[in-house]
């Protein structure tokens, strides 16, 4: 059996969202929040307009791209983005994991679009890339949340397409470099790789996908919140710190803490080598550890902030999969209890394994200490279920 480690990581929390916070934050990172005034104030506007452009800075985004600030998290974007924009050719649906399925779902059931081809694959793969028709839209997402499946690069896509790109990016932006000129619509959220409160999502847009939304109109009414154009032309202020509906401007201020941050360690470059001295740390461990491995069997499209595992014990396989799902139970539920690691348990729809997220705010040091407790605690499951 393995001995019960001494040291415990000294911060915890390996969750895929909301994501830990970034080293050293306390409460007083918020005392600057303007509260209590309007977000249409000078001093309002002026804040939701340097988390513009300081995102667009950290992440390299092209000047003639647009980057606004929209409700309701990386969810709202990505709507406000497919109700706005899909319909106007055919579509291709990349979903290899529970979040592109979604999106493959709402341009089914919700937009009921016709011309739609799905392209599929299963927890832990990718969709063949060279099937996709760049003569039409294409909607994916470039980092699999709930499956540690991301595609390997943009090399996949055309230069010359036809169709729009609409990339869901929420737990690849300032983990992973970008690569602007193949994406036409991307949007994340803020509790994701930079560790900031949940409540707003934000969506650039390129040359491309301003040029669709003046001259497409779509067949099906449009919420308010959805709605980006007026009389034809791009509602500018969006772009600008004129939100659609009123943000928390105390999340606003979380956000911005986060992005100094990001700005004072060194931008994105220095956020992508945490990142990936993360992943680094619990490979090796993989790489040595016979009772684990990675959910995504090709080593290029494996996730560094969303490392999924799949537990390959033969004794465990042999198990049904609600003998699974209580092993897994037992090992998360040991692991918190002891205050090891909180909220690792895989994705509700994913296979039984452990997710832990190794995104920019999480220190090496954490990830280093918990490997040995990970070990023990399914030394300690094994033998009380065997």
């Amino acid at each position: 059996m393995t001995t019960k480690p001494a040291a415990k990581p000294l911060d915890p929390r390996f969750s895929s969202g909301p994501c830990a916070k970034r080293p050293g934050w306390t409460l007083d990172a918020l005392s600057d929040a303007a509260l209590g005034i309007s977000h249409r104030a000078k001093l309002g506007k002026a804040k939701l307009k340097e988390a513009i452009d300081r995102t667009a800075a950290i992440l390299r985004v092209p000047a003639d791209y647009k980057v606004g600030i929209v409700p309701a998290s990386d969810t709202g974007a990505f709507e406000m983005a497919m109700w706005t924009m899909l319909g106007a050719r055919g579509v291709d649906v990349l979903a290899w994991e529970s979040f592109g399925d979604g999106w493959k779902t709402d341009i089914l059931k919700q937009l009921k679009l016709t011309d739609v081809r799905s392209l599929n694959a299963p927890y832990g793969a990718l969709p063949v890339l060279g099937q996709v028709d760049f003569t039409r839209d294409v909607v994916f997402t470039w980092n699999g949340t709930t499956s540690g499946v991301r595609v390997p690069n943009g090399d996949w896509i055309a230069a010359d397409r036809e169709g729009l790109t609409f990339c869901d990016a929420t737990s690849a932006a300032f983990a992973m470099d970008l690569p602007w000129d193949k994406l036409d619509v991307v949007t994340f959220s803020w509790q994701k790789v930079l560790g900031s409160e949940g409540q707003h999502g934000m969506l650039i847009l390129s040359p491309r996908a301003v040029a669709r939304l003046e001259s497409y109109s779509p067949a099906w009414p449009l919420p308010k919140i959805f709605r980006m154009t007026k009389g034809g032309k791009l509602i500018d202020g969006i772009f600008k710190g004129e939100t659609i509906n009123t943000p928390s401007m105390l999340a606003l201020e979380d956000y911005l803490d986060a992005l100094k941050w990001a700005e004072q360690i060194g931008g994105l470059d220095a956020l992508i080598a945490r990142t990936e001295g993360n992943f680094a740390a619990l490979a090796d461990w993989v790489a040595k550890t016979p009772w684990v491995d990675f959910l995504a069997a090709d080593a290029a499209t494996r996730s560094p902030t969303s490392i999924c595992l799949a537990i390959v014990d033969p004794w465990f396989q042999d198990l049904d999969a609600a003998g699974q799902a209580k092993v897994q139970k037992d090992l998360t539920g040991l692991l918190d209890a002891e205050g090891a690691a909180l909220d690792i348990g895989a994705y509700r729809d994913a296979p039984a394994g452990l997710r832990i997220w190794g995104g920019a705010t999480v220190e090496r040091a954490n990830i280093e200490a918990l490997l040995p407790w990970l070990d023990w605690a399914w030394d300690q499951v094994k033998a009380k279920a065997a």
